[in-house]
């Protein structure tokens, strides 16, 4: 992460927004070669489109809402509330779903390769 001898505070209100996918806001806290953090939130009823995230493995941990990661050729999903984590192992091709009436926001750390930190795909191949 380099070297630091100090520890740093990212207040809320210094999250920058990046470039995200229309139907997923993220705000950035940390980048760095290997290593990304912040907080992504979704609108309800919403739905990404199909992607995957390159050579980054992804932990996400959720505040608030549900959020649906579906996955594989058959339709494989895993459900999310607030309180637990998703691990998304690099290159798993999945899209978020949003259900219900209420927004999900979670934290995401994305660490391992430098590729690009998402790669959209048209959909799922066995």
């Amino acid at each position: 992460m380099g070297e630091q001898d100090v520890a740093v505070k990212i207040g809320a209100d210094e999250l920058v927004p990046i470039e995200s996918p229309p139907e997923i806001h993220r705000r950035q806290a940390f980048a760095a070669p290997g290593v990304w953090a912040g907080l992504a939130s979704t609108e309800p009823g919403l739905m990404s489109g199909w992607h995957h995230h390159d050579g980054h493995d992804t932990v996400i941990y959720g505040l608030s809402g549900r959020l649906i990661v579906e996955f594989g050729t058959g339709g494989e999903r895993v459900e999310a509330t607030a309180g637990d984590f998703l691990v998304i192992p690099s290159g798993l091709v999945h899209r978020e779903i949003t259900p219900g009436e209420t927004p999900a926001e979670f934290v995401v750390v994305r660490f391992g390769g430098d590729g690009p930190p998402t790669v959209e795909v048209d959909t799922p191949r066995p």
